[in-house]
């Protein structure tokens, strides 16, 4: 296949991050392994990726950072209208990859960060093949869920459906989705709602992944042995991740195997109500919650625990998963969004979502299986990190674009 001009859109895209913006990184360095790639990003990236860039240069990359004015700034600020400006800030994005087209005559556009379905790609409109993904937020938290919550996640939950519904209703996002020559969802979920938009052509691939060198780090976790059976969950306090079931499952745990822990990482809007929970079933003593810690120290607390619980009720990476499972960690999560990619019946439990009380009575079982036995713990550890090793390495991924690459220009 011949070497590409590619140009990459990527509002979130900073080196050694997690989540998104670790996402848009990772595959502009895949991407540039086989292509010349220009990205397109925010200008308060420019000093981590120039320090990267130092570090590790590669001459095939081509960085074009841009950002609305300022006076446009108040809508990111604490998060009040962030889908706003990134909604005006690919408005921009296109207007400045329609002049880079002009001077470079690219040979496809392609769309990476942020992985929001419901707001348009305007690189979609430039006049060449474009690839839309990965793309997520098709996932929603079953209404059967609704009544457990918090009022707070009552109204965000009754928001972000409005959200998706103006959304899909937006004409430029259909026009995005039709003129994807192929859409990347990063669930099942998202897939069926790009199909309901008008994409022709989509797949499904897991939007997380780790570097060797992390997977390396954390395969030399030793596996515990040793009282309590600790239970771990890491991630922002807040409604859709699920804790409160994790919690009350462990409650009915310490019922039958009282020797056993939990232990929160984390903090958010949620940590009041999940305090009440732990004092309302009886277990202040057995559970802590240790706020937000750096990343060194959150891989250090991984290693004192045995099982990572993460319930969410819509996520589309899970990438606490990915961590917990390399580091041979058994994972206990729904049969939901990006968690249940990752997870299988070889590495922890993947309970389905059928009611909160049947969420907490499997949850509650799984734990009792896993303390009380440790072989069943080993066992799955061991396939954990056998299958982030085959399937969630960013070089696996940069392989699968440069062959999705060679189909969709030849279409």
């Amino acid at each position: 296949m011949k070497r590409l001009k590619v140009l990459l859109s990527a509002y979130a895209c900073e080196p050694d991050q997690g989540s998104e913006p670790g996402v848009g990184w990772n595959w502009v360095k895949q991407i540039a392994r086989f292509h010349e790639v220009w990205v397109i990003t925010r200008a308060n990236n420019r000093e981590p990726i120039e320090r990267a860039l130092t570090q590790e240069p590669l001459s095939n990359v081509h960085v074009v950072y841009f950002d609305l004015p300022r006076w446009a700034w108040f809508w990111k600020k604490r998060q009040r209208g962030i889908h706003l400006y990134y909604y005006l800030w690919q408005i921009g994005g296109y207007f400045t990859g329609k002049r880079l087209h002009r001077e470079v005559s690219f040979d496809l556009a392609h769309h990476l960060t942020f992985v929001i379905y419901w707001i348009p790609s305007f690189l979609a409109f430039l006049p060449i093949p474009f690839v839309w993904g990965p793309v997520g937020g098709g996932e929603s938290a079953p209404k059967v869920f609704l009544r457990v919550l918090s009022l707070r996640g009552r109204v965000y939950e009754r928001q972000r459906a409005l959200a998706h519904w103006l959304g899909e209703h937006d004409p430029f996002v259909r026009l995005t989705a039709r003129r994807a020559r192929l859409a990347v969802a990063t669930t099942p979920e998202t897939a069926e709602q790009l199909k309901r938009l008008g994409c022709q052509q989509v797949t499904v691939l897991s939007q997380v992944a780790m570097a060797t060198g992390e997977i390396t780090r954390l395969q030399s976790l030793h596996p515990r042995n040793t009282a309590p059976f600790r239970v771990m969950s890491i991630g922002r306090l807040l409604h859709w991740k699920g804790f409160h079931l994790g919690l009350t499952a462990f409650a009915r745990l310490q019922q039958i195997f009282p020797a056993s822990e939990y232990w929160f990482i984390g903090d958010g809007p949620e940590r009041r109500n999940l305090e009440g929970l732990v004092h309302e079933f009886n277990v202040a003593a057995k559970v802590q919650f240790l706020g937000n810690l750096p990343r060194q120290q959150v891989l250090a607390k991984l290693a004192e625990c045995d099982v990572l619980v993460h319930p969410s009720l819509h996520d589309s990476g899970g990438w606490v998963c990915m961590e917990a499972m390399a580091a041979g960690r058994p994972v206990l999560c729904l049969d939901l969004g990006g968690p249940a990619l990752q997870v299988t019946e070889e590495t922890g439990f993947k309970v389905p979502a059928l009611s909160p009380e049947q969420v907490v009575t499997d949850l509650a079982e799984a734990l009792r299986r896993l303390a009380q036995d440790p072989v069943l713990r080993a066992r799955l550890g061991k396939a954990a990190r056998a299958r982030v090793v085959e399937y969630f390495g960013w070089d696996k991924k940069g392989e699968w674009i440069r062959e999705v690459y060679g189909e969709v220009v030849v279409r």
